[in-house]
């Protein structure tokens, strides 16, 4: 093999999986919890792109005072709050609700987060403090979610 041959096969080569991480698992965002200020409509639409990748129950409480708790699984981001919608998947088990950014008043992190401790490294972390300690039969199978 020449040695361009060489360095072209290690420009084909997959990066190593340890150096693609770029957050530490102990630093990322805990939100549960939380309850944002909205002072302004940089920090709502803020706070509802953090409720997306947050993997639990938030509370919305509507400017008319209803207040709506579930997992807010999709949003549609407008130019103004008012073409901004979340979609929710409400906790009492009611059909999909659709709420516009300009009819929240309130935000809260109020379900756990699911996916907290959830990472690839914990899960193997568990397996070897499991096998250890002497366990047998064990596996890297994902925890049941509540």
């Amino acid at each position: 093999m020449t040695g361009r041959e060489a360095g072209h096969r290690a420009q084909l080569q997959a990066p190593d999986p340890d150096s693609l991480e770029v957050v530490e698992p102990d630093a990322r965002e805990k939100l549960e919890g939380w309850v944002p200020q909205l002072a302004d409509e940089n920090d709502l639409r803020d706070a509802l792109e953090r409720a997306f990748d947050y993997r639990g129950d938030v509370l919305i409480t509507r400017k008319d005072g209803a207040r709506i708790e579930g997992y807010l699984f999709d949003r549609r981001t407008g130019q103004t709050l008012a073409d901004s919608f979340v979609r929710l998947l409400p906790k009492d088990g009611t059909g999909k609700i659709s709420v516009s950014y300009a009819d929240i008043a309130a935000l809260a992190f109020t379900g756990r987060d699911m996916a907290a401790g959830k990472s690839w490294e914990a899960w193997v972390r568990q397996y070897w403090e499991r096998k250890a300690a002497g366990e047998q039969a064990i596996s890297l199978q994902p925890e049941k979610l509540d």
